[in-house]
């Protein structure tokens, strides 16, 4: 690092400006980042300290993947491939630098580059903001996918919103989570381009019009602009790079009335320009309120139709070359995935354009959309399968309420007609649930199954109770419309770049570094198990991420840990069926048995840190209870000198992609506890698996097959399976269930005040009687925790021998391979979309 930001000016002045675009020689490469802060400035003059760099740097990185990326794009319209358009609310991109040079092969040019500057690389990636495009795993999965998209050379487009603000950035403060906007646009985003010319119209309100020759037409309300930004997405050693496409809203200068600012009403003359901005402000706005829920609709059906009317103007752009130029070649050109129900509205969105718009009758629109939507079902609870008032839809969207409304009458003749013996299961399975007169709504999970051509769940445990449970009528129906597609990862940036000391390991014991494109070469580790040289390797590699993570830590917390000590990390969204209550309790019931020990005694344990990390959504109460637990068992823990030895408890704030960068490397025990059946995936349990991690775990999302795969006695199990929940939750509210002991006594603890007098008594009483809302502990917390303490007393044990403990580490790297992204699109590509390799020569 310079000294002073004088120092690193002086070292600028010294590198002559050259744009050198493409140049992958270190010394054209600094010529082009001093080009770029000279030439492309956004600070003044004299400026260069380590933010500086860092923008310079990026906008010269940048510069190569333009390059890529016009020429990806001109070799998809030239070839006219089928491409897939990814439509997702969330992208949790991550930082971008790393990940660039590291895909375009590039790094330890750039990294002499800047030490021409006196920095070093690692400095100026510390500078950048992580994009806040996202919350949790549904987000990271969608950034993975794109990656091996891109590094797969596959035509495909990610379409995205541009939030502002994103979900929030998490302090914590005396009164626990507290949220204030997150600034990663405060100055501006050195990778995104503002693409000018795409710019397409989205209204809101108004009412149907019906023309003379019976057609409709949707009119009046208000218009707003959708903007599209462009960030590139490189493949891993490909000179592909594709696109994640985020809309911005916009009013235009004539919505200003200029009449009326001059008049002094200065809001209500730019009223439509405020409310744009309050499209992409927040992912996911509190919607507690009916404007909540109005804005809600109002951004998803933006990003439906920009990305709709996109995909059509691209479609038209080619159309005239074609053999038949007709609307039927459409779905052998197109296919659109719904990540999850939040871009459901893409559906009526389609219908509308190709009957209003472009003329199409409802049978031949029907049957293309049909053909080209696929819809991947994330959750199965059922808060999370959204559904919208039909008095909000009618208002907000009347031509689509219209094109719902059809949909639901004929796919009820249908069933009436062809399935006479289903007629019972009419009301369950419709998308229009009218059952409550006051509140009818739309259900839309139930519209993505009824419309799609393909369903998918995104682990075999999950896809299963979809077929066996959630869409079983449907199943009966269309049998072949169900599909499984195991969630995966990016190698590169959960292994290759973010650890690097393993992977250069992994690298020299497999004799190639091939595995970060081919990740099933990993199981060539497995005949390395027991060798002592790979083990003391191992060791020290896993040792100095243990390092970086302790200083981490210390830097955002203050709290010192022991990198001697078992990092046991929790890692994900706060939610009560994730069950870091569980994880908290299992700490304040160890802690307690530490305090009853003699000195004697606790010498003998295994000294443990407990890390939790991860945001509550602003409005869940009872997850933010849980973040205050955490801290507050903390703050007494780790400042008892009787236990702080053999004992830890840290919450680590703000949890993020970079974050987690840091905590998986760091990670020797990853705990992925949800109750049975309720996860449908889980990536993170890939991610930590992947970097040598031992998971404690329930048989719960991709558990199931990552146990398979690492070996089971490479997995510490417990809990409920997802076939006895049901009936355990009865026995429950039967008054059935017999607490063990060693639960009571950490509720008790809590409730005695040990920890502070913060009232926690609504938080566990959620865990107490028998049924209720709120109550009769739904997610059996209880029920799962004598095993969880047992398993926990395992991992103890196996931590105690250390050459056990690292073959079980490399053994749960060696079975990780199925767990890559590259097989997850890999099979998307050929088994849902229908596409095929189009590498740039």
């Amino acid at each position: 690092m310079p000294e002073s930001n004088g120092a690193a000016c002086g070292a600028a002045e010294k590198v002559k400006p050259a744009a050198s675009p493409a140049s992958e020689e270190p010394a054209a490469i600094a010529g082009n980042i001093s080009f770029h802060a000279q030439y492309s400035p956004h600070f003044s003059p004299l400026a260069f300290g380590p933010e500086q760099a860092f923008y310079s740097t990026a906008e010269s990185v940048r510069d190569h993947l333009v390059q890529r990326w016009n020429e990806t794009y001109l070799h998809f319209h030239k070839t006219d491939p089928k491409q897939t358009y990814y439509l997702s609310m969330e992208y949790l991109q991550g930082r971008a630098l790393t990940n660039a040079v590291g895909n375009l092969g590039i790094t330890g040019a750039y990294a002499e580059a800047v030490k021409k500057f006196g920095y070093e690389l690692e400095a100026l990636v510390g500078q950048e903001k992580d994009a806040a495009l996202g919350n949790g795993g549904l987000g990271r999965l969608a950034s993975c996918f794109l990656d091996s998209m891109a590094t797969l050379n596959l035509p495909a487009w990610g379409y995205g919103l541009r939030y502002r603000y994103g979900l929030f950035k998490q302090c914590i403060t005396k009164e626990g989570q507290e949220e204030i906007a997150e600034d990663w646009l405060e100055k501006f985003s050195p990778w995104e381009i503002v693409r000018h010319d795409i710019v397409y119209p989205i209204r809101f309100f108004g009412h149907v019009e019906i023309l003379p020759d019976g057609s409709r037409k949707w009119v009046g309300g208000e218009v707003l602009n959708a903007l599209a930004y462009d960030v590139p997405i490189p493949g891993y050693k490909t000179k592909n790079a594709i696109s994640l496409r985020l809309w911005d809203a916009k009013a235009s200068a004539e919505d200003f009335n200029l009449f009326q600012f001059n008049d002094g009403q200065y809001e209500s003359a730019a009223q439509l320009h405020a409310r744009a901005q309050q499209i992409c402000a927040v992912l996911y706005p509190g919607d507690a309120t009916e404007e909540g829920k109005l804005l809600r609709l109002k951004q998803q059906y933006f990003l439906c139709s920009a990305s709709l009317q996109d995909i059509f103007f691209r479609f038209k752009e080619r159309k005239a070359d074609r053999v038949s130029g007709k609307w039927s070649e459409f779905p052998a050109k197109v296919a659109v995935q719904l990540n999850d129900t939040h871009p459901t509205l893409a559906i009526p969105e389609l219908m509308r354009l190709l009957m209003d718009v472009e003329g199409l009758g409802w049978d031949e629109a029907w049957d293309i959309t049909n053909k080209t939507i696929a819809y991947t079902n994330h959750t199965v609870l059922p808060e999370a399968l959204e559904k919208w008032s039909q008095i909000v839809m009618r208002k907000l969207l009347p031509r689509h309420m219209e094109i719902i409304e059809e949909i639901d009458k004929r796919f009820k003749e249908m069933v009436i007609s062809t399935r006479k013996e289903m007629e019972g299961k009419i009301d369950s399975m419709r998308i229009l649930d009218n059952s409550n007169p006051q509140k009818p709504v739309v259900r839309m999970a139930n519209l993505c199954v009824v419309s799609a051509h393909t369903v998918n769940g995104v682990a075999e445990l999950h896809s299963n109770i979809l077929k066996e449970e959630l869409f079983a009528d449907y199943l009966s129906i269309w049998p072949n419309k169900f599909q499984n597609k195991t969630n995966g990862i990016t190698p590169r940036r959960w292994l290759r770049f973010c650890n690097p000391e393993l992977s250069e390991i992994v690298t020299k014991w497999l004799k190639t570094d091939q595995w970060t494109s081919n990740l099933d070469l990993l199981t060539g580790l497995r005949k390395f198990a027991d060798d002592e040289k790979l083990h003391a390797e191992w060791a020290s590699a896993k040792l100095a991420s243990k390092k970086r993570l302790a200083k981490h830590v210390l830097d955002v917390t203050g709290v010192t840990i022991d990198p001697n000590s078992l990092f046991d990390i929790q890692i994900k969204r706060i939610h009560e069926y994730k069950r870091q209550l569980l994880n908290i309790l299992g700490a304040v019931y160890r802690y307690k048995k530490l305090k009853g020990m003699s000195a004697e005694e606790r010498q003998k344990v295994t000294p443990r840190t407990v890390m939790i990390g991860g945001k509550a959504f602003a409005t869940y109460t009872n997850a933010k209870r849980i973040v205050k637990l955490v801290n507050d068992v903390g703050a007494v823990v780790n400042n008892d000198p009787d236990v702080n030895k053999y004992l830890k408890v840290v919450f680590i704030p703000n949890y993020n992609v970079s974050v987690a960068e840091v905590l998986i490397p760091g990670s020797e025990l990853s705990q992925h506890i949800s109750t049975a059946g309720m996860e449908a995936s889980g990536t993170s349990n890939m991610k930590f698996s992947l970097n040598g991690c031992v998971i404690i775990g329930t048989l719960d999302g991709a558990n199931v097959e990552i146990r398979e795969e690492v070996g089971q006695e490479n997995f510490f199990l417990f809990g409920a399976k997802a076939d006895q929940v049901a009936g355990l939750r009865k026995d429950r509210e039967n008054g059935l269930f017999k607490p063990d002991p060693r639960f009571e006594e950490a509720k008790q603890l809590i409730r005695s005040g040990a920890f502070g007098t913060y009232d926690y008594a609504p938080l566990l009483d959620s865990l107490e009687g028998n049924s209720g809302f709120g109550r009769g502990d739904y997610f059996l917390v209880g029920y799962d925790f004598p095993s969880y303490i047992d398993a926990q007393a395992q991992v103890d044990e196996a931590y105690k021998d250390k050459k056990k403990w690292i073959k079980m580490s490399i053994l749960n790297t060696a079975g990780s391979g199925k767990f890559s992204s590259d097989r997850t699109i890999a099979q998307y590509a050929k088994e849902i979309w229908g596409i095929t390799a189009s590498p740039v020569s």
